[in-house]
């Protein structure tokens, strides 16, 4: 049952109970993976809550499902952020979609100085849109219980400004860290110790030509520590996803 699909809500779902697939995905179920009544699938509203459960029926393009178990998997602590620098032929959008597939929590595009791709007018909804896209469809091939939250694009006065707070449920305010990846750093990201306390954690990735020295100061300033992966230099599309795989498995999560 290694098949996920998406829904809107679970809100007030129990076992027993029933729900609908229908819109995309349940076009996407009926008429692309031919599912079939009594086949076992598992739905998600991508904010942690997951039913399985038997397929009751099937229609031109929607199914009910019967269901036979709710698990809610909890928020981590710390979150990880990906907050990726826009970059041209598309290297940004593989960064998304590796990144989700390893497990970030939050993506953040980033307008960096150097970045040659730019985000004007009505390119900021749709590159945003597109950008959440695949991360949808990066959570559901890696069955993922939480779609990671992909907003709007950041300014480097913006990024230094929230360096070190980041919201929290509750509407109350969290500890941020921030990890600039940088080559030149003396810290391996292998051997430095994630702050205990921190509540989010957010990996800062350049753009083809890396960093600007005078944004890599002014984050720094803010309270960013800089730290590199290796002896090599990464593409700005695997920079980021090696540093969470990293990251996972520095907080023990793999």
């Amino acid at each position: 049952m290694a098949s996920l699909y998406l829904v809107d809500t679970l809100d007030g779902v129990t076992a027993g109970g029933q729900v609908w697939l229908d819109g995309a995905e349940g076009r996407h179920a009926v008429t692309v993976s031919r599912v079939r009544v009594g086949e076992r699938l598992r739905l998600s509203d991508g904010r942690g809550t997951v039913v399985a459960g038997a397929v009751a029926s099937v229609g031109k393009d929607a199914l009910v499902l019967t269901v036979e178990s709710v698990d809610v998997d909890p928020a981590p602590r710390p979150s990880l952020t990906l907050v990726q620098a826009l970059a041209k032929g598309g290297r940004d959008e593989m960064a998304v979609q590796a990144a989700t597939e390893i497990g970030v929590d939050r993506v953040v595009p980033w307008a960096a100085a150097r970045s040659v791709s730019r985000w004007d007018g009505a390119k900021v909804e749709k590159g945003r849109a597109r950008w959440a896209a695949i991360a949808q469809e990066a959570a559901k091939q890696a069955v993922r219980s939480r779609v990671p939250e992909v907003v709007g694009p950041v300014t480097t006065a913006q990024l230094a400004g929230g360096a070190g707070t980041t919201p929290v449920d509750g509407g109350g305010v969290g500890r941020r860290t921030l990890v600039l990846l940088e080559p030149t750093a003396t810290v391996r990201l292998a051997t430095w110790d994630p702050p205990t306390d921190a509540d989010e954690i957010a990996l800062v990735v350049g753009p083809e030509g890396g960093i600007d020295p005078s944004e890599l100061d002014r984050l720094e300033a803010a309270g960013a520590v800089r730290v590199r992966l290796g002896d090599t230099v990464l593409r700005t599309s695997t920079a980021g996803p090696a540093a969470l795989a990293v990251l996972q498995s520095r907080l023990g999560r793999w």
